[in-house]
């Protein structure tokens, strides 16, 4: 072997060890900010970029020139990318890069802003913030189910047809009786249900989860939508027109600036959301059941030895996940829109990626969710206010995020160790 050779080898080593994940992150960052510095700097205006803190154009607002903002923030982004390659740190890892995040973002949305046309150069913070939470309802209740499932050991590719058997399912029997009480029982019931196939196959009869999942989306998608053509579709004053929730307003809570009229002055699903996200999870850490639950999903067998039912934990909580989910798609059929077929439109695996960019965690696919959520909702922001992106780029902004936050940001991440196995006892 020549001499360059053995150089070679010798420091292959050390220069797989100094581009760690932090370093790549880090310089991808610091050359992303230096990009949207000079070029959103340069597409800016030199006219204000208004962030108001009402609904509307007038109010108090947070003002910046569109120009030094978008070089500003850039430059910010860019920062937190250089200080993440030199550090090369886990402890400092979340914060800069989240830093960095919305430095990006408000660097582009200070060009964005600026440059709109006369009278729409503004952002209404409360709507944003109003916005992202709707958009991300389903998301939160179908990586919720996804917790559930998977904390217990059993893969849920199904969110999505458990979403739309909830959606469906609301819409039919809220329509029928005129009830949204009624509907949204049906919804947690049309959920459990698809949640119950994937529980007999899985765990029943050791079918493999993943593919079992694909089919149950297929399943759910079918059947709703041969039944919407059948009943909906024909008689639609009978079978597809559900009342819908209210918004109930929380007095003092309503009056906080921002988040107050965005927060807590919502329908039902955006209160049963939070609650969720905060039962489950000192249930999962804090209970009892958050224990066994936990422990099925990372050594089932030393679970069983221990008295644990292990396989009827997971039926237990993989329906209770359906149930979750298909009130998460009764955010739509009983609170904004009248049912159509494949009306979820994949919101079920960007609330799968959540789940996983959450890392198995409520509050981490809450935090998760709402990420997914801005992104459509910026989606939607930016088509108003015509901007020069092209309105197809925008609608894919919500998957662009999952795919840049679960591929690019997540990194290496542990699924609960007994996921996807089927056990057999003994």
């Amino acid at each position: 072997m020549s001499t360059m050779a053995v150089e070679d080898v010798a420091l292959a080593p050390v220069a797989r060890g100094f581009w760690s994940r932090e370093r790549k992150v880090g310089a991808g960052l610091a050359a992303a900010g230096i990009v949207a510095a000079a070029l959103f700097g340069a597409l800016a205006t030199g006219e204000q970029a208004r962030f108001t803190l009402s609904e509307t154009a007038g109010g108090a607002a947070l003002e910046i020139n569109g120009t030094v903002g978008a070089i500003l923030f850039g430059i910010i982004a860019a920062l937190c990318g250089l200080a993440l390659f030199v550090l090369d740190t886990r402890r400092w890892f979340g914060t800069l890069l989240g830093v960095g995040i919305v430095g990006l973002v408000l660097s582009f949305l200070c060009w964005q802003v600026s440059a709109a046309p006369a009278g729409q150069n503004f952002m209404p913070l409360v709507n944003i913030v109003r916005g992202t939470f709707l958009l991300a309802l389903p998301l939160i209740f179908g990586s919720l189910a996804g917790v559930l499932c998977e904390r217990s050991g059993v893969v849920n590719v199904a969110i999505e047809g458990q979403l739309l058997m909830g959606a469906f399912s609301g819409a039919l029997f809220g329509s029928i009786t005129q009830n949204v009480w009624v509907g949204l029982v049906a919804a947690a019931v049309g959920g459990a249900f698809i949640s119950l196939l994937l529980a007999v196959f899985a765990i029943r009869y050791l079918v493999d989860q993943v593919v079992i999942g694909i089919v149950l989306n297929l399943f759910a998608l079918g059947l709703t939508g041969f039944l919407y053509e059948r009943l909906m579709q024909t008689e639609a004053q009978s079978y597809n027109s559900a009342p819908r929730f209210g918004t109930w307003a929380i007095p003092v809570l309503e009056d906080i600036p921002v988040l107050g009229p965005a927060l807590f002055r919502g329908n039902i699903f955006l209160y049963l959301a939070l609650i969720l996200v905060a039962v489950i999870h000192l249930a999962l850490f804090r209970t009892r059941w958050g224990l066994r639950t936990r422990s099925v999903g990372e050594h089932p067998t030393a679970a069983d030895t221990l008295g644990v039912r292990v396989l009827r934990l997971r039926y237990r909580n993989v329906i209770l996940g359906g149930m979750v989910a298909g009130i998460g798609g009764a955010s739509y059929t009983l609170a904004l829109y009248t049912f159509t077929k494949n009306m979820i439109g994949g919101k079920g695996f960007i609330a799968l990626a959540a789940m996983i960019f959450g890392r198995w965690s409520p509050t981490g696919a809450l935090l998760a969710a709402l990420f997914f959520g801005f992104a459509d909702q910026l989606g939607t922001y930016l088509g108003a206010i015509n901007s020069v992106i092209p309105s197809d780029f925008l609608a894919m902004l919500p998957y662009l995020a999952t795919l840049l936050a679960v591929a690019g940001l997540v990194g290496r991440v542990r699924a609960p160790a007994a996921d996807g196995k089927p056990y057999v006892k003994g």
